[in-house]
């Protein structure tokens, strides 16, 4: 197993080749597993995936931090892969507060995670230019701190809480760059032309959540557009219960068992996890 400094190492030295790369979003260690099985070279966890195995809904206020930090923990103990976490705006409103989730998720193993201008309160969806700035400068400081190159990645959330603000967006991000965030990242863009809007504003790597995006475009569109790094969120999962529901209900409805046949075999399941 490849010790944390050689797993952070391995994750910026994806963000300095050429080229783009995809992170894909497993929600447990079994997910991380398949992932890793199928070549992927990084893997990043979701908010989402993660609260629906609980039964519960995306958000800060439904999933405590100490949960986050646990699967955390599980996924980026599943494989050799380095692990970026999804840490929602890091469990508090205060610069300092926020930066310790920072310091958290790297004991529990990541080597890289996001902190966002989302509040969590939907009386106030998205933090002030100013206090979402500061956040990120504590954060970026708390990574500095640590004994390896932790990925930092700086998320404007404008577009997913329903501020569809371009240009507050890259101002924001633009900010988030100059603080010393890693990677930006703009969760909610819908139009290729914005992503490319987006890429030509910003110096430093951006990631692009591809759920929200046409799904005909492939990774060399969105490599092309500049993008550096494509992760699906919680699309996978949502893959995943969709075909759930899909049985279960034929089953219940129908009284049909010809979903079976689409299950994945136990002996494919025993290869992977055996390793």
């Amino acid at each position: 197993m490849r010790t944390q400094l050689e797993k952070a190492r391995a994750f910026r030295a994806l963000h300095e080749r050429p080229g783009v790369f995809v992170v894909p979003n497993p929600w447990d260690a079994g997910t991380a597993k398949l992932l890793a099985s199928l070549g992927f070279e990084a893997l990043a966890t979701t908010s989402l995936g993660f609260a629906s195995t609980l039964g519960r809904v995306d958000g800060t206020n439904a999933v405590s931090r100490s949960e986050v930090l646990d699967n955390c923990r599980m996924i980026a103990g599943a494989t050799d892969l380095p692990v970026s976490a999804d840490l929602e705006n890091c469990y508090a409103d205060a610069p300092a507060a926020a930066a310790e989730t920072i310091r958290l998720a790297a004991e529990a193993g990541v080597v890289g995670g996001s902190i966002e201008d989302a509040t969590g309160d939907s009386r106030q969806p998205i933090y002030d230019f100013a206090l979402a700035v500061e956040r990120v400068h504590a954060a970026v400081a708390m990574a500095r701190a640590l004994p390896f190159s932790f990925t930092l990645t700086a998320r404007a959330e404008n577009f997913l809480h329903g501020r569809p603000d371009l240009d507050d967006t890259i101002r924001r991000l633009q900010a988030f760059e100059r603080a010393g965030a890693d990677v930006l990242y703009a969760p909610g863009l819908r139009e290729l032309a914005t992503v490319r809007t987006v890429v030509a504003s910003l110096k430093k790597p951006v990631n692009v959540l591809m759920s929200t995006l046409d799904p005909a475009l492939t990774v060399r569109h969105l490599g092309e557009a500049g993008v550096k790094r494509i992760s699906v969120g919680s699309a996978l999962a949502r893959l995943g219960l969709a075909a759930f529901l899909r049985g279960a209900r034929a089953l219940k409805d129908q009284g049909s068992f010809a979903w079976a046949s689409e299950a994945v075999s136990s002996r494919e399941l025993t290869h992977v996890f055996r390793e």
